[in-house]
């Protein structure tokens, strides 16, 4: 379908549309929307545009037969997607998009940690790319506990910040809103692995990624209905309003959840979770940009330095990883080179007898 190059040109403009996201839905919930109606909307959204585009793909090919044990899987699948969904926004609110897209950092450490234990990698630390995989899964956590639990004094661009908003940066419950932010977004993160895991394992199974993915979010939006009639007692907070929510509802459901989900189930089909996470440290640099730009968010040397130290652990994770893949290729070449020096010699044995 797409060639090694389009694939990741295509998952990173995913990463710009998902920081994008975060970016809108931290104005729209300033302006008063609610992050349990904001889920369920952006996933009953997604569903007419899923359903047409498997209605379209599927016109002159069957998808597989679907089983009760995979569709009992599936359900699963679509409450991780709930959980995770609820947990990232919420973790928005008590934050900033510069934190929760630093927390998307690790995610390929946590995805590589689970593919492990599934058996989906091997780990063997005797050979140097195993041991730099594992270095950069502890970097990456060392460097989002920092970006949470230590903000710092914020850096100052042209505009001078009023002294009012400075002193509230440092009030107690500021800090301790940050902190629960923080964690909140590293346990999304931590969902996000598992998603991506458990995903692959259902595709590799049942082989019609949009089906998969049409399933999930159809159980995703059900799930987080029924979360939501408990948690949101605010009747009106179910009410559109034409500003930025909806803006925000119709950005998510079509261009994230829909689209995302459906390149996701094919890339994670075709390269695995690992490959699919490796893209999610992109985001920290856009979101920085557009919280700065367009919210006002305060930049600290906190996200600055933690941000720093999730890049050198992921960038050694995927040094590890392209250097695993690359022995990997010598050894296969190696293999055929010398299956294929062996066949003439057999041959001109048979021919001299």
């Amino acid at each position: 379908m797409w060639s090694s190059e389009q694939t990741a040109v295509i998952l990173l403009t995913i990463e710009c549309l998902d920081v994008g996201l975060i970016t809108l839905s931290k104005a729209a919930m300033r302006r008063g929307m609610s992050d349990y109606v904001f889920v369920v909307y952006s996933n009953a959204l997604a569903v007419p545009v899923l359903f047409l585009c498997s209605l379209l793909y599927h016109r002159r090919r069957s998808p597989p037969r679907l089983t009760t044990s995979i569709l009992s899987r599936i359900f699963l699948l679509g409450l991780v997607s709930c959980a995770l969904q609820m947990l990232k926004f919420i973790g928005i609110g008590y934050s900033s998009p510069t934190l929760a897209s630093a927390m998307t950092n690790l995610i390929p450490a946590f995805t590589y940690l689970l593919a492990i234990v599934t058996r989906m990698e091997k780990l063997d630390l005797k050979v140097q790319s195993s041991r730099a995989k594992c270095l950069g899964t502890i970097v990456s956590v060392a460097g989002a506990l920092l970006m949470t639990i230590y903000k710092g004094p914020a850096i100052e661009f042209a505009s001078a910040t009023p002294p009012l908003l400075l002193l509230n940066h440092h009030l107690p419950w500021f800090r301790s809103k940050w902190i629960i932010g923080g964690f909140l977004t590293a346990v999304a993160a931590f969902m996000v692995a598992v998603l991506l895991v458990f995903q692959t394992s259902i595709i590799r199974d049942y082989p019609a990624e949009l089906i998969v993915t049409l399933i999930s979010h159809i159980f995703a939006t059900m799930q987080s209905f029924v979360v939501s009639l408990i948690a949101e007692r605010d009747p009106s907070a179910w009410r559109l309003r034409l500003d930025m929510e909806l803006i925000a509802i119709g950005y998510s459901g079509i261009f994230v959840v829909a689209f995302r989900g459906a390149v996701y189930a094919w890339v994670l089909h075709k390269k695995g979770p690992v490959f699919v996470a490796m893209f999610k440290p992109v985001g920290i640099v856009i979101a920085v940009i557009m919280g700065v730009t367009f919210l006002g968010d305060k930049l600290h040397v906190g996200s600055v330095i933690g941000a720093a130290i999730i890049a050198l652990g992921f960038y050694t994770v995927i040094w590890g990883k392209a250097k695993e893949e690359k022995t990997a290729e010598d050894i296969a070449g190696r293999g055929v080179n010398s299956s294929s020096h062996r066949v003439p010699l057999l041959q001109n044995k048979s021919t001299e007898v």
